[in-house]
């Protein structure tokens, strides 16, 4: 995937790649980052679970004004707005409802993902963290959503090779985490 950059870790030393996917158990708004990903509704409102969390840490009133003046984004699209208290940048990307996966459910959720990645390269951002969009009150099965995550971001990756980035999901659940750690090792990809 690139470059890889030498760091010192305790006594022993280890190598960092300059692009790489990771997971970590972590609240989203806590993990350092340019960019973090709102799981956002089509309205781009404010909303409760991770999207109520980001919303607060960033300044809810300033961050829901940057969002009404976009309007909306359509189910699979993703747009931007500043990130105010939080970071530099928040993508707001919007995730299908699961509908028992017969309604296109599966090419909407890697649809926002890329879009996301899109605009990471568009705004210069290079680090980004995301939740694991769809798979909490959209209902989108947890294995199949950590699938299409990261194959759309794998797939981006090798898509523009070159381009450095750090992409890390954070979720809040061992069993959300653990299913993510298999997911990659079914799906061949290296996290870090």
């Amino acid at each position: 995937m690139g470059n890889y950059y030498k760091g010192y870790m305790g006594k022993g030393t280890i190598e960092v790649p300059d692009t790489y996917i990771s997971i970590v158990k972590k609240s989203i708004t806590s993990v350092p980052a340019d960019c973090i990903v709102n799981a956002a509704n089509k309205w781009l409102q404010q909303g409760g679970g991770v999207c109520g969390y980001i919303f607060q840490a960033a300044g809810a009133r300033q961050l829901q004004n940057a969002c009404d003046q976009i309007g909306g984004c359509p189910t699979g699209k993703a747009v931007i707005t500043p990130g105010f208290n939080l970071c530099k940048y928040i993508i707001h990307a919007v995730g299908p409802e699961y509908c028992g996966g017969n309604k296109g459910e599966a090419k909407q959720l890697y649809s926002c993902y890329k879009k996301s990645m899109e605009l990471t390269r568009e705004y210069d951002i290079h680090t980004i963290v995301f939740p694991l969009i769809s798979a909490g009150i959209y209902g989108y099965p947890v294995d199949k959503a950590w699938r299409k995550a990261l194959q759309a971001i794998n797939d981006w990756i090798k898509a523009n090779e070159g381009y450095r980035i750090t992409v890390t999901f954070a979720v809040i659940s061992d069993d959300v985490l653990d299913k993510g750690i298999d997911t990659a090792e079914e799906l061949g990809i290296n996290l870090f």
